[in-house]
C-alpha cells in the first residue's frame, strides 16, 4: 500500500475504481509528467449529491459534497499512475464548479471540502492553485464538479 492510500485509510477514505465516461470523453488524459483529470460530479456510496446552494443545499453541505469530487479525481490519478499513487508529485490546479443560485457567493467555501481535504491526505503535495465559480445548473442536477491537474513521475 502507499503512503498515500496509507494516509488515505487513516482517514477512512477508499477510492473508488474510476467512473466510467458517460459521453465521449475520458477520465484523464497524460501529456508528458501532467495529468488533465476529467470533471467529476458528487457522488458517493449513496449515488449521485444533488442540490443548489444558495436555494436547497447549505455550504457545508456542498463542502463535503466537493470532497467527494476530490475523492473521484484521485481514483482517477491512481489509475493514471498505474495503481501506484506515490508516484503523485503534487495537485497543481482544480477547477471547481458549483451549481448555485445567482445571489450565492460562498462558492470558494463549497470548493474548501475539496482542498482542505487534498492537503489534509497528500500534504504539501495537496497544495494547489484554484478556481470556484457558480453554475447555473450542473450535468445530473449534481450540486459540485471538480476538474483537476496534476505532477506524476
Amino acid at each position: 500500500m502507499s503512503d498515500i492510500e496509507t494516509r488515505l485509510a487513516e482517514l477512512g477514505v477508499t477510492l473508488p475504481d474510476v467512473a466510467a465516461p458517460a459521453a465521449n470523453y475520458v477520465p484523464f488524459v497524460q501529456v508528458g509528467d501532467i495529468v488533465y483529470v476529467s470533471g467529476n460530479i458528487s457522488q458517493n456510496a449513496d449515488g449521485l449529491i444533488l442540490g443548489k446552494l444558495g436555494q436547497d443545499m447549505e455550504t457545508e453541505a456542498g463542502a463535503e459534497a466537493a470532497k467527494t469530487c476530490a475523492i473521484g479525481l484521485l481514483a482517477a490519478v491512481k489509475a493514471a499512475c498505474g495503481g501506484d499513487l506515490d508516484r503523485l508529485v503534487r495537485v497543481v490546479k482544480l477547477t471547481g464548479f458549483v451549481n448555485s443560485t445567482g445571489d450565492y457567493t460562498d462558492q470558494p467555501k463549497v470548493i474548501n471540502g475539496a482542498s482542505d481535504f487534498l492537503v489534509e491526505a497528500l500534504g504539501e503535495k495537496g497544495r494547489h492553485s484554484r478556481s470556484a465559480v457558480s453554475a447555473g445548473a450542473l450535468p445530473l442536477g449534481v450540486a459540485v464538479e471538480i476538474e483537476g491537474i496534476f505532477q506524476i513521475k
